[in-house]
């Protein structure tokens, strides 16, 4: 299908401890470094519009879908951030609460369908610039070293 659409800005990447997020579980202790300072810079020199690029040639949204998540600022509140224990750049994509009706959360959301469709389709996205991100910026190599009292399964 495909939108032709302007990429919004990437978001400010800003310290939250991904174990918050109810999509995300990091392991790793107290001393994280998330590298959300080279992330966020590597979505500014063209990761974000990169991956947005690539998200429009596939995206099922309709532009009146893509307007709704651009008037709720929504792709301002996606968070990356490395995964040292995983290898890998882990995303928490936003997305419409569930209580949406409740709240009047937009005047042109009318259906679950439509906020299901606007939720699936942030976090395809998110997955796109993660994947992107790793594949095509990151020189960098995981630093976990596991605890040498594991067992051995050989």
């Amino acid at each position: 299908m495909g939108l032709e659409v302007e990429p919004p800005n990437p978001p400010e990447l800003s310290f939250v401890d991904p174990n918050e997020y109810d999509d995300a579980t990091i392991s790793g202790g107290d001393e994280v470094d998330y590298r959300r300072e080279e992330l966020q810079g590597f979505l500014e020199d063209g990761a974000w519009e990169e991956a947005f690029e690539e998200w429009l040639t596939d995206t099922d949204l309709e532009r009146r879908e893509f307007e709704i998540a651009r008037d709720l600022d929504l792709f301002a509140g996606f968070d990356f951030f490395w995964d040292d224990f995983a290898d890998r750049v882990g995303y928490h994509a936003p997305g419409i609460p569930e209580d949406w009706q409740a709240r009047e959360y937009h005047p042109d959301l009318e259906s679950w369908g439509t906020v299901s469709s606007i939720n699936a389709e942030l976090t395809e996205f998110g997955q796109l610039v993660s994947v992107l991100l790793k594949e095509e910026y990151i020189d960098w190599e995981a630093q976990y070293e596991p605890p040498e009292d594991l067992p051995d399964f050989d």
